[in-house]
């Protein structure tokens, strides 16, 4: 699983979550639920917006996650490949 490294990158450039929504526009649901991995995915507009305010690179702002979320994360495909079971 792909992961959003916000609150790492907000960290680090000392700005807060409530700035980078001011400062990019992006509604603060959307930049909470890609914080708490509830997003499915990222518009390149978003990601792009993201990486102009805390002038990093798209590698910066992804990073791939150690595996532990995939068994608990199904796609809808799974779910109804696991109830036909």
């Amino acid at each position: 699983m792909i992961e959003i490294q916000v609150d790492q990158l907000l960290a680090e450039h000392g700005r807060t979550f409530y700035w980078l929504a001011k400062e990019t526009g992006i509604s603060h649901t959307t930049l909470w639920r890609l914080k708490k991995g509830k997003a499915l995915g990222i518009n390149f507009e978003t990601l792009e917006k993201m990486c102009q305010a805390l002038k990093c690179e798209p590698g910066d702002v992804l990073a791939l996650a150690n595996g532990k979320k995939d068994a608990k994360r199904r796609t809808p495909g799974q779910r109804a490949r696991k109830k036909q079971r």
